[in-house]
């Protein structure tokens, strides 16, 4: 379920649950662009930031990690999950759009497109990936995610739309089926439902395994599932994502291309200026904040580290002031001191080196009383 997804951990749906971070940056012998490996909940933009790749290993300790060249792919380079019998350990995925507020650029990130408006061609997404089978236990899978409001941030309120070109293992969708051999733009599928915490779980799984799909129209998908009574048309959708659940192993399986197409065209990127040659190449960083949850007197927050300069960050350290009664009782991902309402965090061992653009989360929980308002600004040095 950036869990975050704080949610139900579920055997088929993306949840994202903290986990640590490890970052390099390496080149390989002979190639041409460098590569960057991702692992646990590591993320990095590709494609000029059009897209993010992102490890999200959310609820599983093993070692995984995926690789990137910085263009629309990514190959699992090892995994040693073994969730059987469980929930997924992991979704690495390649993703347009807002992710728990970690957001690509251009194209839904800055205009999410309301369901009423999702009609045939609005957006469609190719993707094409390699699948070695064997005794790996995974699913080849979209996870599209819809909101009852155009934020783009936290957890997603409104349905998650799955779609399943494949499997291997004997993993089902989450839920219950509820049609079988329903043909919608070229394809046929079996879909599933199942309700979650705060949202419904909506797959649609190929009846004839792919390997990859050209011009997958969303909105006709979106309007089957108006239609059922499982999305609204006033939701909006803020996020499609491409690869694959893990339950165990899964190394060797990659991305190969993946796309977004809105109105016909892909998304462009924001303007980045080039910088000055007489600035050195030093590194910066963000914090990001958001209550992802919360109930009768505590709540989940999240703070996502960003690298945002230009060369890789090697260490750093968050402050905020919460504005009321706010305790923190348990954080991960970093070390924390709070001091009244003063709150500072520093790495861990694993999560401090951040290539430039890429981040991290720190999750936490809290207790509070009254009212639970956001910090005005976080700081990161």
């Amino acid at each position: 379920m950036t869990r975050s997804r704080s949610a139900l951990v579920t055997a088929a749906a993306l949840l994202f649950a903290l986990g640590g971070v490890f970052a390099a940056l390496s080149v390989s012998p002979g190639a041409q662009a460098a590569t960057t490996s991702l692992c646990e909940e590591q993320t990095a933009p590709v494609s000029g930031g059009t897209y993010i790749v992102q490890n999200n290993e959310y609820d599983s300790s093993a070692s995984e990690c995926v690789t990137t060249d910085g263009s629309d792919d990514f190959t699992v380079a090892n995994s040693s999950i073994d969730n059987t019998g469980g929930s997924p350990g992991a979704y690495p995925s390649i993703y347009q759009g807002c992710h728990w507020g970690n957001c690509s650029s251009g194209g839904l990130t800055s205009t999410p497109i309301e369901v009423s408006n999702l009609t045939p061609g609005t957006v469609t997404t190719s993707w094409s990936t390699t699948q070695p089978g064997g005794s790996s236990v995974y699913d080849v899978a979209y996870d599209i995610w819809f909101n009852q409001t155009p934020t783009t941030t936290g957890q997603p309120n409104g349905s998650e739309l799955m779609v399943w070109l494949n499997h291997n293992g004997s993993v089902q969708p989450f839920g219950s089926e509820v049609a079988s051999n329903v043909t919608l733009g070229g394809n046929t599928y079996n879909i599933w439902e199942g309700a979650q915490s705060t949202w419904d779980t909506i797959t649609y799984d190929m009846t004839s395994p792919a390997t990859s799909v050209s011009n997958l129209d969303i909105g006709t998908l979106a309007q089957d599932m108006v239609s059922r009574g499982y999305t609204q048309s006033s939701w909006y959708l803020i996020d499609v994502e491409a690869g694959f659940e893990l339950w165990q192993g899964g190394p060797g399986l990659a991305t190969s291309s993946f796309s977004v197409s809105i109105n016909g065209s892909s998304p462009t990127p924001s303007p980045s200026p080039s910088p000055s040659p007489t600035l050195p190449s030093t590194a910066a960083c963000s914090g990001s904040y958001t209550a992802v949850s919360s109930w009768p007197g505590g709540f989940q927050g999240q703070v996502v580290v960003t690298n945002t300069g230009l060369g890789t960050l090697n260490g750093w350290q968050l402050g905020w002031t919460f504005p009321g009664s706010q305790a923190i009782n348990n954080l991960w991902n970093g070390s924390y001191t709070q001091s009244g309402a003063n709150v500072t965090v520093t790495n861990t061992s694993y999560d401090g080196t951040l290539a430039p653009g890429a981040s991290t989360t720190v999750g936490f929980t809290a207790t509070y009383s009254g009212s639970n308002a956001a910090p005005s600004s976080v700081t990161c040095t």
